[in-house]
């Protein structure tokens, strides 16, 4: 029997639940086996169309959304919360007025808004259920040495993780960039010089340059740019790298029973990330391209065509603890389990390890001066 969502209470707003078609309780997506699971009956169904490659994946032409000029079916609508703390914007349903954010632990009390923005044309499932992701984020605490015990335990045994589709863009471009520059070829030259009243030679390394002009070219391909502001961008550079390759067309299917993000980063300002990453990559082949020794580059001009891009959805399980007053995250990869986040330190911990240098190496220069002075004793 073929699955359908239950239509929304508004044409322009997307909201999506999947019924069992055995019991009517609500389906959600399992990662193990990569289908809809009822937890109420056992009931299993599998996602119509799972598995498409990559290349059924329709990118966006960047200069029609930046004049805002994209088909309408290429915008939704969705009920989101806002945190008042860290910014996040996080879908819930018609039924959620109160809730705590996911990012930061904050109780977030506000009217459900709307947030109007351009559909996500893929993501990747999650791959770790809970119970694998809370796994892994125990086993990096237990490698924190600093991290206070109770800090551990609290995580450990606090409330389950929760599954967060996170924001991102990609952006493809074709560039051809026309370079003038130098290059140079180190050689050395032999002088003779004073030291110490002594003259002596010595080698002196010199740079001779000469003009270098030329023309480099790069497709870019699925540059990704993180369209989110609630998780340091440290933490979720460090989850990387997402097997993009992997990627699935977008279905509502793969966020049955998780939440979603919606992206904080505009489209513009995500271009100019990207922009930045390609140009140090540009300027990299440019120095290739001039070879030598050292190379300068005086000037560098690139043109950009067929540029495109598409919001995705990447799987993050997180945790979010107050602890002492202060608020700690935790972040797991959906797909590898690797995992980041922020710890506070244990001041008694710190401490005691800093008495223990000390005794040992109190202990240490003991020993060495005991060996001294048997060394230099001499029988009479």
């Amino acid at each position: 029997m073929a699955l359908r969502p239950f239509p929304a209470p508004d044409d322009a707003m997307q909201e999506h639940r999947f019924p069992c078609d055995n019991c009517g309780a609500d389906f959600r997506f399992d990662p193990e086996t990569g289908d809809l699971a009822c937890d109420h009956c056992g009931n299993r169904q599998p996602i119509e169309g799972s598995g498409h490659f990559t290349s059924a994946i329709r990118e966006l032409d960047l200069r029609t959304a930046l004049q805002a000029a994209l088909p309408e079916a290429e915008i939704e609508e969705t009920r989101v919360l806002s945190c008042p703390n860290c910014g996040a914007q996080v879908e819930f349903d018609a039924d959620t007025h109160a809730a705590e954010c996911p990012f930061c632990a904050t109780p977030v009390v506000t009217d459900t808004g709307t947030h109007r923005h351009i559909k996500p044309k893929a993501l990747l499932p999650f791959a770790l259920d809970e119970g694998t992701a809370r796994q892994a984020m125990s086993d990096w605490l237990g490698r924190l040495w600093f991290a206070p015990n109770g800090l551990q335990q609290y995580a450990r045994k606090g409330r389950r993780m929760q599954g967060i589709y996170v924001p991102y863009w990609t952006f493809d471009a074709d560039t051809r960039s026309v370079y003038h520059g130098e290059r140079g070829t180190v050689y050395y030259q032999t002088r003779t010089v004073t030291r110490n009243g002594k003259r002596q030679q010595v080698r002196v390394q010199k740079i001779r340059w000469t003009r270098a002009s030329g023309r480099v070219a790069r497709f870019f391909d699925d540059v990704l740019v993180l369209a989110s502001r609630s998780l340091p961008k440290r933490f979720t550079d460090a989850l990387e790298p997402w097997d993009l390759a992997a990627l699935e067309p977008y279905r509502p299917e793969y966020l049955a029973g998780f939440r979603a993000e919606g992206y904080t980063v505009e489209l513009e300002d995500g271009f100019g990330e990207a922009r930045h990453h390609m140009d140090r990559m540009i300027e990299r082949d440019v120095k290739f391209d001039i070879g030598g020794d050292r190379q300068r580059i005086h000037s560098l001009d690139t043109s950009l065509s067929d540029v495109t891009f598409k919001h995705i959805l990447l799987p993050v399980w997180l945790a979010a603890y107050k602890y002492r007053g202060k608020s700690y995250r935790f972040v797991v990869n959906g797909r590898t389990g690797r995992v980041q986040g922020e710890r506070p330190y244990s001041a008694w911990k710190i401490a005691a390890a800093v008495i223990l240098g000390l005794i040992v190496a109190a202990a240490v220069g003991y020993v060495f001066a005991l060996n001294q002075d048997a060394g230099g004793w001499v029988p009479r």
